[in-house]
């Protein structure tokens, strides 16, 4: 993802609590709704595949390791991917924010032995994602980011 340019505009999620909890987190810091309903939560910026927008949405996430952010694509058990993991597919620079601490990184999809290691460990972070899983018949992506 390019950085953004002077005056650009990062747009919330479209559905209206993710909006609520994104201002919200902006707002403070980070200092509210780095946790959210007793889950650890981050912002996640790409850049609209189509639009060339900058969107920004939050969501729970796990480590692996100290730095690796671990993001599940379930999109509630939902046929269709979520727009963010669809953005970052097409564009897997994006700007991270964690708490206080913001920072760019590269997202990549992974497969095989490492998506069912990191999912299963996803599944520990936030147990409703193997019930995602169960619930639809995509094969549901998780995500690595790493620091750029």
């Amino acid at each position: 993802m390019a950085a953004p340019e002077q005056g650009e505009t990062i747009e919330e999620s479209p559905v209206g609590w993710v909006a609520e909890h994104v201002r919200r987190y902006v707002a403070t810091d980070g200092a509210e709704g780095d946790r959210y309903q007793d889950y650890d939560a981050l912002l996640v910026t790409t850049r609209g595949r189509r639009s060339g927008i900058l969107r920004r949405t939050a969501l729970y996430y796990g480590r692996d390791g100290g730095d690796r952010i671990v993001l599940v694509a379930s999109n509630g058990g939902a046929a269709a991917h979520p727009n963010w993991y669809l953005n970052l597919a097409a564009d897997p620079e994006v700007e991270v924010q964690v708490g206080a601490e913001r920072f760019r990184g590269r997202a990549r999809t992974v497969s095989g032995e490492e998506r069912s290691r990191l999912f299963e460990l996803m599944t520990k972070v936030f147990p409703r994602y193997a019930g995602y899983q169960r619930d639809t018949d995509r094969e549901i992506p998780v995500v690595v980011i790493e620091r750029a």
